[in-house]
């Protein structure tokens, strides 16, 4: 089974309510597992709060004050701007390797065809290439997060 009957098979699994497929052929076995978003979200919030709890009760005052001027500034740019998408489920990564710099920050111009991150779906990474050319004005998905097909990744200002 090649990577395209993967993908595919991604999406139709993503659109569905199937929970689980599992297709097996000369080559081998392909299992895909929806992945609940409850469990996530479970999992994400211990390791938020057991790293610094005094951290997290202040960064939402923090995120709540700049927000405001932010949305008051960008609201009449909002229309112009482009969102960059998942292809895949999978595990976002801004970056290729811990120790390595991260491929897109805010502020970062980006060509059509400009590695802008890296989704793992299936131990396999894939490298997802901006569609568009414009400069980074927001990350939307935090590092080594999971994401859905079509989910919004970043907006670029032409």
């Amino acid at each position: 089974m090649d990577l395209k009957q993967i993908h595919e098979l991604i999406k139709i699994v993503n659109k569905s309510n199937i929970g689980e497929i599992s297709i097996e052929d000369k080559d081998g076995k392909v299992t895909i597992k929806q992945k609940e978003e409850q469990v996530v979200t479970v999992a994400a919030q211990p390791q938020v709060y057991n790293v610094a709890p005094q951290q997290v009760a202040a960064a939402p005052a923090q995120a709540t004050a700049p927000a405001a001027p932010v949305a008051a500034t960008a609201a009449p740019k909002a229309d112009n701007l482009i969102t960059i998408k998942s292809p895949m489920i999978g595990t976002f990564y801004r970056k290729s390797g811990p120790d390595k710099p991260a491929f897109a920050e805010i502020g970062t111009e980006v060509e059509v065809g400009t590695v802008v991150c890296i989704i793992e779906a299936m131990k396999l990474f894939n490298e997802i290439e901006s569609e568009v050319s414009g400069k980074i004005v927001k990350v939307l998905v935090e590092d080594a997060s999971p994401v859905e097909y079509d989910q919004p990744l970043f907006l670029v200002e032409p």
